[in-house]
C-alpha cells in the first residue's frame, strides 16, 4: 500500500502579486498526542500499537489520487485549519465542504478581462515564476523563503501527498518504505532509523517526517536543513490539514485544495447512500495475527464508523489505557461473533481468508460462515493520505453486499 505513472498534474497559473503582497497563511497547532505513531522496520510512523510487527510496504494498485487529476484541475476549497475535534467513540467526524476560493477565481477573471484591453501581447509568466510568487511561506514555525526544489520524504504517507498535489517533480529522495506511487525516487533512507548525514547527502531544501525518531529534527536543524513534521492523523481533518500545509510549503496550495475537495466529495458520495439497517453490522479489524486491533477512537476506526459499522473492540479499551489499540483474545472475538473481519496483515504476516477459516473456533463466526472475511491492502490501511478514500470504498462495497 505496482502503480503505473499517471498523467502530469494540471498546471495552475498564479497571478503575480504586487511587491509586498505575498499571501500569508495562518495555522494553529494541533494536539496529536492521541495518535500512536510507532515505527517498525516495515512501517515507520503508522498509527499502530507498540510491540507487534508493522505492516509491509509492498506497492499496490494505482489509486485515483496517485497524482493530482480532477482535483487539481478545479478551483479548490479553503480548508479549516483550526484544532481538530477530539475523536469520539463513534469515530472521527468528517469535515464538511468549505467555500470555494472565489476570490482567486474572480481575480483570474479580472486578469483575463483586463488582458482583452491590451494593445500588445504580454509574455505569459513561466510556471517557476508563478510558483515563486507565493513565497516566502510560513506554516507553523517553519518559514521557507523559496519554493523547495530538493524535497526528501521519510514518510510513505507524506510521499503520497506530495505526488497527489503535483509536487512529485520536486522530490529527489524518499525512504525505503515509500513505495507509492511507483515513480517515487525510493532510496535506502530510513524513516524508522533516520540518519542526518545520509539525508544531508541529498542536499535537501525541505525534509518531511512523520515523527522525530532519534531526535532527527534537532540534528537536521543544526545542519540548517528545513524540516516539517506530518504526524499520524487522528481524524480526517488532520489529513486535510496536512495536505493543505504540504501544499503551501511546496508551492501547490491550489492543487492541494483540489485534492482535499475531491476527497470530501468522494467521501460524502460514499456515505450518502448507506442503507438503513435494523441492526448495525459489527466488525473486527485485524492488525496482526497476535490479534491487535484498533478501536473507534482511532483514525482507522473513524472510517469504519463513517461506514456505519460497530467495532467489537471498543469495550476492550473503554478506559483508553491501550491508546485505542488493544489486543483481543480468540475467545473474545468468537464470543463477539463479528459480521465482518477485515485483515490489515495480509502482506506483513501472510494472513488470508483461508488462514482465518483454519483458526480453531473461528468457523462459528458469522464473518467466516458468510464469506465476509475481507483482505485489505496493508499499505492503504496503515496510511492516512489521499488513498483513505479507497479504503473507505472497499469497506462500504463489502458491507453493501449484506441485505439491509
Amino acid at each position: 500500500m505496482g502503480a503505473l505513472p499517471g498523467p502530469p498534474p494540471h498546471r495552475v497559473t498564479r497571478l503575480r502579486p504586487t511587491p509586498g503582497s505575498c499571501p500569508t497563511m495562518r495555522y494553529r497547532a494541533t494536539d496529536h498526542s492521541a495518535a500512536k505513531p510507532v515505527g517498525s522496520r516495515h512501517c515507520p510512523a503508522t498509527v499502530m500499537p507498540r510491540g507487534f510487527p508493522g505492516t509491509s510496504q509492498v506497492a499496490c494498485g494505482r489509486s485515483r489520487y496517485a497524482l493530482s487529476r480532477k482535483g487539481a484541475s478545479r478551483m479548490g476549497t479553503s480548508v479549516p485549519v483550526g484544532e481538530a475535534p477530539t475523536p469520539r467513540p463513534t469515530g472521527g467526524p468528517m469535515s464538511r465542504r468549505t467555500p470555494r476560493l472565489l476570490t482567486a477565481a474572480l481575480a483570474v477573471a479580472a486578469l483575463a478581462l483586463g488582458g482583452c484591453a491590451e494593445t500588445t501581447d504580454a509574455p505569459a509568466p513561466d510556471d517557476s515564476a508563478a510558483s515563486a510568487a507565493t513565497f516566502p511561506v510560513t506554516v507553523g514555525s517553519l518559514t521557507l523563503e523559496q519554493q523547495p526544489e530538493k524535497i526528501v520524504s521519510l514518510s510513505p504517507t507524506a510521499t503520497e501527498m506530495l505526488f497527489a498535489i503535483g509536487a512529485g517533480p520536486q522530490v529527489t529522495a524518499v525512504d525505503d518504505n515509500s513505495n507509492h506511487p511507483a515513480e517515487a525516487p525510493r532510496t535506502d533512507l530510513s524513516g524508522f532509523q533516520p540518519n542526518a548525514e545520509a539525508i544531508a547527502v541529498h542536499n535537501p531544501d525541505l525534509v518531511l517526517l512523520a515523527n522525530d525518531q532519534n531526535k532527527i529534527v534537532d540534528q537536521l536543524t543544526k545542519l540548517k536543513i528545513p524540516v516539517f513534521l506530518t504526524p499520524a492523523a487522528v481524524t480526517l481533518d488532520d489529513t486535510y490539514r496536512q495536505l493543505t500545509e504540504v501544499g503551501a510549503l511546496t508551492g501547490h496550495p491550489t492543487e492541494a485544495a483540489g485534492v482535499v475537495s475531491q476527497m470530501q466529495d468522494d467521501i460524502a458520495e460514499l456515505v450518502a447512500d448507506l442503507p438503513q439497517r435494523a441492526e448495525t453490522l459489527t466488525y473486527f479489524h485485524e492488525l496482526s495475527p497476535a490479534l491487535y486491533t484498533a478501536t473507534s477512537k482511532t483514525f482507522i476506526g473513524s472510517l469504519y464508523a463513517l461506514a456505519g459499522l460497530e467495532n467489537i473492540a471498543d469495550p476492550a479499551d473503554a478506559d483508553g489505557e491501550s491508546g485505542g489499540y488493544p489486543q483481543l483474545s480468540e475467545e473474545v472475538i468468537v464470543q463477539s461473533n463479528p459480521d465482518f473481519v477485515f485483515l490489515a496483515d495480509t502482506k506483513c504476516c501472510q494472513q488470508s481468508v483461508a488462514s482465518v477459516e483454519a483458526r480453531p473456533g473461528w468457523a462459528t463466526i458469522t464473518a467466516v460462515q458468510e464469506n465476509q472475511v475481507i483482505a485489505l491492502d496493508d499499505d492503504i490501511a496503515s496510511r492516512w493520505g489521499p488513498r483513505v478514500v479507497d479504503l473507505l470504498r472497499t469497506i462500504i462495497e463489502a458491507t453493501a453486499k449484506v441485505p439491509a
